[in-house]
């Protein structure tokens, strides 16, 4: 099966501000969505209290975006997503609680500059399984070491596979019964579907690797179940 194309994926996303606006409807299909959301943020607190600047990739309406704020308060926040009606809502909403600039980029992060030593926090949430090729992952990982500050850290959640298939089909088995149990069989399936036309989720182990090889020498996991991680990792400070 071909996997949607950057336009679609933008036009389903552009008709879902409204659900996206709620982390309990937004994040619904995610397993352990508000655990995760809250881990990322408190965790970016804690590594790097003295943050001024936070990049919020695949920002959607906001969410992990407005968690973090709560933490860290009046940051100047970027955020980057492909649908403008996402982004629009996003901007109004970040910016009700934060006195820092705030400024929205549409398009894909494979395509766009983000700049050098730049943010102090970056968020990725339910978007790096959008990337392809494994020349696509790599290329986005150095971005993100590129753009962050000495100290500096990103923490992404994300649908993972795994890498033997018999243990991809038992999260997968959990995953399915977890959808059913949240709606029913036919929204385990509606799901499944746009999964398959959407998304090239990859390894946690693979990305973990990523990280290292992109330049950060911590790495964290914070929390995994089923076919769902959160994880980051944080840039060596430079020696005093």
């Amino acid at each position: 099966m071909s996997k949607s194309t950057v336009e679609q994926i933008r036009e389903r996303f552009d008709g879902d501000v409204e659900r996206f606006s709620s982390l309990e409807t937004g994040q619904s299909a995610t397993m352990d969505a508000p655990l995760s959301l809250a881990l990322i943020a408190d965790a970016a607190s804690r590594v790097t209290p003295g943050a001024s600047s936070l990049l919020d990739v695949g920002c959607g309406a906001g969410n992990y975006a407005l968690k973090i704020l709560e933490r860290l308060p009046n940051l100047e926040v970027t955020l980057l997503d492909l649908s403008r009606p996402m982004l629009d809502r996003a901007v109004e909403r970040v910016k009700r609680v934060t006195t820092g600039r705030v400024t929205a980029l549409q398009g894909d992060i494979r395509e766009l500059q983000i700049g050098q030593s730049r943010f102090d926090v970056i968020c990725a949430a339910a978007v790096l399984h959008h990337l392809r090729e494994a020349e696509e992952w790599h290329s986005v990982f150095s971005k993100f070491h590129t753009s962050l500050r000495a100290g500096g850290s990103i923490w992404i959640s994300d649908l993972v596979e795994h890498s033997d298939a018999r243990v991809q089909a038992l999260m997968w088995e959990r995953y399915g019964a977890y959808l059913t149990e949240l709606k029913d069989e036919a929204y385990r399936d509606h799901v499944f579907a746009y999964v398959a036309k959407e998304d090239s989720a990859r390894p946690l182990m693979f990305q973990l690797d990523l990280l290292r090889s992109a330049g950060f020498n911590k790495i964290e996991l914070l929390h995994k179940n089923s076919c769902f991680a959160a994880f980051g990792a944080i840039k060596e400070s430079l020696p005093v």
